[in-house]
Order: structure tokens, then sequence, then C-alpha cells
């Protein structure tokens, strides 16, 4: 295991609340075919749709695995509180139900969806059951910060340091190695391109090719997987980089708009190349992260 500066991290309590699914005036999304579709879409709590599953198994666009929360509490001045959440809660992270029925129960932060900034959280089926669209959860946020000193070309975020621990990352001379179910082009990276960070939200992997879906295998994409992105660097924001290598979980499922598709949270990302993945099936957050009913992961 790499040495990461965990005990100086701090630990800060974030909130958010079940967000109620969305729509526009007409229901109809165009496809880059020119056909009109009605799916479901962001937000809600998916009784269904969890982290192992395959992100296009579902008649869905956008669609979040779990629960989606947001902070609507009022901001003042320039401050934002929702973006205070979408940046301050990691993968992993730790979450507790605090209002209703399901006060108490435990879960864990799967994904950052942007554009609707909603952080997503998985909670047992029992705990499903019992949660109320409203209902308040609180996070313990913590990884802002989070580094590896001897790997300073290497820059981690978005991830609990407790979650890095179980990946288990190994040293292998100036070079990382980290388990990846996927190796997925730069080429074929959409929405989020430009962004000026990659510390809230994701980008998209686009499935409107269909030798590139067969050529990466993009039909056996889960939710909760790790992937990595080759030629991508997510260090000051999401651009195309030869050399570079970025290593993301899949937060949102298959999307039909043209440009869009399965969501990719950044968790460690190199310009130089410091990161070689390692293919490994089973390398998806249900490895490292379960939480069965109402007790805690």
């Amino acid at each position: 295991m790499i040495e990461i500066n965990k005990e100086r991290l701090v630990i800060q309590a974030v909130t958010g609340e079940i967000s109620h699914p969305s729509a526009k005036t007409s229901p109809y999304r165009i496809g880059p075919d020119g056909m009109p579709r009605a799916f479901p879409s962001v937000g809600s709590i998916c009784y269904n749709v969890k982290i192992g599953d395959l992100v296009n198994a579902f008649q869905a666009d956008h669609v979040e695995p779990g629960v989606s929360i947001k902070n609507k509490e009022k901001s003042s001045g320039s401050a934002d509180f929702n973006l205070g959440l979408n940046f301050l809660a990691c993968i992993g992270n730790p979450a507790k139900v605090i209002t209703g029925d399901a006060k108490g129960d435990k879960g864990f932060v799967t994904g950052k969806h942007g554009g609707i900034e909603h952080i997503l959280v998985h909670f047992g089926q029992r705990t499903l059951e019992k949660l109320t669209i409203g209902d308040k959860i609180q996070i313990k946020a913590c990884g802002v910060g989070l580094e590896a000193p001897d790997f300073p070309g290497v820059k981690i975020m978005n991830i609990d340091p407790d979650l890095l621990e179980k990946i288990d990352p190994i040293p292998d001379g100036n070079k990382i190695k980290v388990p990846v179910t996927h190796l997925i082009p730069a080429k074929i990276m959409g929405s989020g391109l430009g962004n000026d960070n990659a510390q809230i939200g994701d980008y998209d992997i686009q499935y409107f090719d269909k030798k590139a879906v067969a050529e990466y295998h993009l039909d056996t994409i889960r939710f909760g997987d790790l992937v990595a992105i080759i030629d991508a660097d997510n260090t000051w924001g999401r651009i195309y980089l030869e050399g570079a290598v970025t290593i993301g979980v899949i937060v949102h499922s298959t999307c039909v708009t043209a440009g869009h598709g399965p969501g990719v949270t950044c968790i460690m990302t190199s310009s130089q190349g410091l990161i070689e993945p390692v293919i490994t099936p089973d390398a998806n957050l249900v490895k490292w992260l379960t939480v069965e009913d109402n007790t805690q992961f």
C-alpha cells in the first residue's frame, strides 16, 4: 500500500436531502439518431438500481443508483451549500439517515453527478423501503487534501482514505498500480470535458459508436466499477493529454442524449502517466464496501 497523509485530513459533517425526480416540459430526450425517448432520469430513491448492476440494464437516462441527495438549504452571500456538499463528500464516506423512519440507518457514498450536482448514496434494501423523499442524510466527509507524498506526480481526489486503503494501490518504482475493470480511451469521453476542476461531479463515456462499445467491452460496465481513462488528465480539469492516465468510479447509467453516457467520477490522475492500470474483473465498490440492511459497512 502506498503511504498517504490520512492523519492530516479533516473530517466534517455535510448533509443533503433526498431529491425528487425531475422532468422538463417535454418528457422526450432526442438521441443522436434523431429518435425521441421517454425514460426515468436523475433523482429519487432507486429501489432496484444499485452498485454492481450493469449501467445499460435499464430503460433509463442518467439514472443514479441508490439514493440521490442535494443540499437545499438557502445559501448566503457567494456561498453555495450544495456545492459544499458536492466538494467535500467523497466516494466511500460513511453516511447516516438523520430524519424519518430510517433514522440511524447507515450507508456510504458511491459517486458525484455533475450538472444536477447530486451526491449518490448506497443503503441496504430494508433502509430503502423506509426512506422518503425529503429525508436528510448526513455524511462524514473526509478525503479532500488526500495525498501520496512519495508520488507527487499522482493527484488523488474524491475518495475516502479508508476506501483507498482497501483498494490497496501498489507502488512499483515511480508508478502506482491500480485495479480496474476496463480501459477507456479518452477519445470517447464526452459531457463534462472542459471543466476547470474534477473535484465536483463527473464526465461521461459515450456509447454511440458500436465498434468502440465492442472493442472496449463497454456493455459490461457496472455501477461502482473502477475504470482507467487512457490519455486523460484530470489534475486541473478534464482534458485530453497523451500519456496521462485517470482512474475513476462509474456513478450513473447510460444515456440517450448526444455526448452523454455512463458517468465517471475521478479518484486518481497523473498527467505524467504514473498510474499503471491492472485489469481486475471484480474491481467494483461492492468488493470493498458492503452494507446489509441497517448495519454499518
